[in-house]
């Protein structure tokens, strides 16, 4: 017993009542799984309604039919089309959307699938600006130095300034708690 070093033992192990023992599959909400052809089809039925006019309802459908259960590609094609939509609607319209949006049944839930996908297309930066054209210069040091985003290309500052609007507006309609919710929301856009 005199060589146990009593410090290295993990107490939580012992005790019935402690996270150490606790599942943490069941914090994660069961969605259901959506094949890409179906986000394909949801996405093809938000560009008509776009191509309509009603950009309002195009966005209170790509909200409330957020595919939580699909793959990546399929995330990424609902992101493609929340984002052309996000960026039809004028600066002038969207305080009243966002009102209309957050009263609406569900508003707040929403607003908060909204916000995921402007942090989601933040973090993603312009088409094309992925990881594999960043710009990383090797330096004499042998350190190297990572540029910047490059958002100069095709529309990318153009939809960073459109996501910082809709993230502005949105904050000052539904406040910070949005932003708490996203962040510790295990369903991911």
């Amino acid at each position: 017993m005199a060589n146990i070093n009593w410090r290295t033992i993990n107490i939580d192990a012992y005790d019935p009542d402690s996270a150490f023992n606790f599942d943490l599959t069941t914090l994660t909400p069961a969605v259901q799984p959506v094949s890409t052809s179906d986000v394909q089809t949801l996405s093809g039925q938000i560009r008509q309604l776009v191509r309509g006019g009603n950009a309002e309802g195009a966005l209170q459908g790509a909200l409330e039919n957020a595919p939580y259960g699909a793959d990546e590609q399929g995330k990424s094609i609902h992101l493609s089309v929340v984002t052309e939509v996000l960026g039809q609607i004028r600066q002038a319209e969207m305080t009243p959307i966002l009102q209309r949006l957050y009263q609406a049944d569900g508003g707040s839930e929403l607003c908060d699938t909204l916000m995921k996908y402007i942090y989601k297309g933040m973090g993603q930066g312009a088409p094309g600006s992925g990881a594999a054209s960043k710009n990383i210069t090797p330096q004499a040091t042998g350190f190297s130095q990572a540029g910047g985003r490059n958002f100069g290309g095709e529309g990318g500052g153009q939809s960073m300034s459109v996501f910082l609007s809709w993230h502005e507006k949105l904050v000052e309609m539904v406040g910070p708690g949005s932003i708490v919710r996203v962040m510790s929301d295990r369903r991911t856009v």
